[in-house]
């Protein structure tokens, strides 16, 4: 009878042992690799997070110290907006002086139905349609907002269909190590107080750039003058910050009138569906002739 199970000769023993033993080896190495590669990681994501902790903190300790006072923008309204009656007109308003700790405080929770904000209203006949849209500088849905309707609203614009009012708030600054909601929101009120004629085509400029990432003053400052806003001091109003006051007394004022998230737009006195704007708004052009 052949046997099945041969026993191994020593020499086979010896190579066998030597072949388990280097697998082994090979195994206990290919371990300690992977846990220096995780310890390694560990320690990148670690410093990664501490670094951007350590932003958030002195970037949002540099907005705490915005002054709460000020006085606002030329061709600001006391709503925190800017009003927009052609695409290279902002309607003229007087300025006026501000505290943000006279504000009232924010509502806690969001109300089911939101009211509709101070300044919104419907036309009288024969007039434009007000159009009112809050807005966060660092908001991708506000971009896309823009580019779906912004060539529309140039033409409604044009032909005297509408006026366009623009609140700017700060909500994504919480997410942005350079508090770029602000920072643009101030360059938007550099622009509309210094070269009112380019307001239109630096806020399509600023939302058309949105995927490119934040951008930081010295951009500001280049597309401002990319869409011809008078450089003469444009430069130190974005560098100094000169209406981050006012752009917190907006961002304060959305707080209290319930907004929450952008864009939200208000078509003739009442709060639009994004999904249907261009259709609420034409129908409200035709309705109002």
């Amino acid at each position: 009878m052949t046997d099945r199970n041969p026993k191994l000769t020593k020499a086979e023993r010896t190579v066998a042992a030597r072949e388990q033993a280097r697998a082994l080896r090979e195994a206990q190495q290919k371990k300690e690799r992977r846990n220096r590669l995780l310890v390694i990681w560990g320690v990148v994501v670690a410093v990664v997070a501490l670094i951007t902790i350590v932003a958030v903190i002195v970037f949002s300790s540099m907005n705490d110290k915005v002054p709460n006072t000020g006085q606002s923008p030329a061709n600001a309204n006391q709503y925190g907006g800017f009003t927009l009656t052609s695409t290279s007109e902002l309607e003229p308003t007087e300025t006026f002086d501000f505290d943000v700790e006279t504000l009232p405080a924010a509502p806690e929770e969001a109300a089911e139905e939101t009211p509709v904000p101070p300044g919104v209203a419907a036309a009288e006949p024969g007039q434009p349609i007000q159009i009112v849209e809050y807005v966060d500088i660092n908001c991708v849905h506000c971009a896309d907002f823009a580019a779906m309707f912004d060539d529309q609203i140039s033409q409604w614009l044009d032909a005297g269909e509408v006026t366009y009012e623009y609140r700017t708030v700060a909500f994504l600054d919480r997410n942005s190590p350079t508090n770029y909601s602000s920072r643009g929101a101030n360059a938007a009120a550099c622009v509309a107080a210094e070269s009112p004629e380019s307001y239109w085509d630096f806020m399509k400029a600023i939302f058309a750039q949105h995927a490119s990432g934040e951008v930081n003053n010295d951009g500001l400052v280049d597309m401002a003058e990319s869409v011809g806003a008078d450089t003469d001091g444009m430069e130190d109003c974005i560098d100094d910050g000169t209406y981050r006051p006012f752009v917190k007394y907006a961002d304060q004022l959305a707080r209290v009138d319930g907004i929450n998230g952008t864009p939200t737009a208000y078509v003739n006195g009442a709060e639009a569906d994004l999904n249907t704007f261009a259709e609420t708004v034409q129908s409200a052009i035709d309705a109002n002739k």
